[in-house]
């Protein structure tokens, strides 16, 4: 075993390689991500940061979910204008990321705790360049700081991730530049909520909400904030 899970989630699917519409028998693991040595101290103010960790209707789900999240938009950062078309990205063929634009009030809940709850519940940080049944660099996890703070804190927390102990293959995520980020299609917002019942949201996505809400009670939300 290449990696130390608190909770695996597992079930049997045959593997497509689709964009997020796949579905494969590779184990979801939830971590024990650690709590950040290095708080972020934000002003006061609701503040903006992008995450990258695989299909971007799981992420944008958990994050939804999330107390002290105003707004999770599913997006396309990097790359150009003219190509930030989910038929294109999700083809591999651009150089974008599949991300999320995520809203908070730090006073509610801070931008640690968001890496923390991404790295718990979302995204396997030892991957390279896949999560889940999903493969390809636009399935990528990574950071995308919107300020100095921001980026500090985010440095410090993955080097803190690489000697925590709790994965045991190195550390793949990047603290990357942002650049612009690009709203996905209407229907992709909010997808987990609109569709619950879709057999990837079903698979991939609902237990990653069950174990937001399992590991972070304090900072779960019951009802989904669309938007």
């Amino acid at each position: 075993m290449m990696r130390k899970p608190s909770i695996l989630l597992i079930a049997p699917f045959a593997l497509a390689l689709s964009a997020c519409q796949s579905s494969a028998s590779a184990a979801e693991a939830v971590f024990d991500a650690p709590v950040a040595a290095r708080e972020a101290h934000e002003s006061a103010g609701l503040k903006t940061a992008i995450f990258a960790g695989g299909c971007f209707w799981g992420v944008e789900a958990v994050f939804s979910h999330t107390k002290g999240v105003t707004s999770a938009v599913s997006g396309y950062h990097g790359g150009t204008a003219g190509q930030a078309k989910y038929d294109l990205v999700s083809r591999g063929m651009t150089d974008h990321a599949e991300a999320v634009r995520v809203t908070y009030d730090p006073k509610v809940v801070r931008y640690d705790q968001l890496l923390q709850i991404l790295f718990s519940v979302v995204a396997d940080p030892t991957l390279k360049n896949r999560q889940g049944p999903d493969v390809g660099a636009h399935y990528r996890a990574a950071i995308v700081p919107l300020s100095t703070e921001q980026r500090v804190v985010a440095q410090a927390y993955l080097a803190q991730m690489a000697r925590s102990g709790v994965w045991d293959r190195p550390i793949m995520v990047e603290v990357e530049r942002a650049k612009r980020f690009y709203p996905a299609e209407g229907h992709h917002q909010d997808f987990a909520q609109k569709n619950p019942n879709h057999g990837y949201i079903r698979r991939w996505d609902a237990p990653k909400v069950a174990a937001l809400k399992a590991k972070f009670p304090d900072l779960y939300r019951g009802t989904f904030r669309a938007g």
